[in-house]
């Protein structure tokens, strides 16, 4: 019986002395990056959507596929597409590139103004299965909003030709990954 402790005590005496693996660490900054690159796609896709609805032929047919277009006239919905796609790339573009940074929070403020709009109008109008996305996209830009304002700030620098080609490949990828998708989708498929 003895023989068996100490056998277990080398091998927690073994695995102490292993090299510890790097696992993934999380970090708050991380975690904003994570959360504005995801959420500016987001954002900027969903309101590509809404201002492709400038179309009068694809305002006519959008309320078959989402309810409240039809509640809502066709400038607003562009207006809020519009706003969604500049909240998106506004999370994004400005603090990677450095250059104004202090748009990143004011993108985040934005949206979740945008979200609170629209949870009270889905509220109003008795779409209470709509309320939970509104809050959930609404609070994660607040956090991305309150985090880059006060808690991991990002401090302004001169832009230089490799964040403003990684800016410019950004852009591609929001065109290339949430425009032309969501461009195809709405003009060639009935709603």
């Amino acid at each position: 019986m003895n023989r068996h402790v100490s056998d277990n005590l080398l091998s927690l005496q073994d695995i102490e002395q292993q090299p510890r693996r790097r696992g993934m660490r999380f970090t708050l900054n991380g975690v904003l990056w994570s959360l504005q690159a995801l959420w500016g796609f987001f954002f900027a896709g969903s309101g590509f959507g809404k201002v492709l609805l400038y179309d009068g032929a694809l305002y006519a047919a959008a309320p078959r596929a989402v309810a409240w277009y039809a509640a809502v006239p066709q400038p607003l919905i562009v207006f809020i597409g519009i706003c969604e796609v500049l909240g998106g790339v506004g999370l994004i573009l400005p603090a990677m590139t450095k250059v104004r940074p202090m748009l990143t929070p004011l993108a985040a403020a934005g949206l979740t103004l945008t979200m609170i709009l629209a949870a009270g109008f889905h509220i109003i109008r008795g779409e209470y299965a709509l309320v939970p996305a509104n809050l959930v996209l609404g609070g994660v830009a607040a956090f991305v909003m309150v985090g880059r304002w006060k808690l991991r700030p990002v401090s302004p620098a001169n832009l230089t030709s490799s964040r403003a080609l990684r800016s410019f490949a950004v852009v591609g990828a929001v065109v290339l990954l949430t425009f032309v998708p969501t461009w195809y989708t709405m003009t060639n498929s009935p709603f």
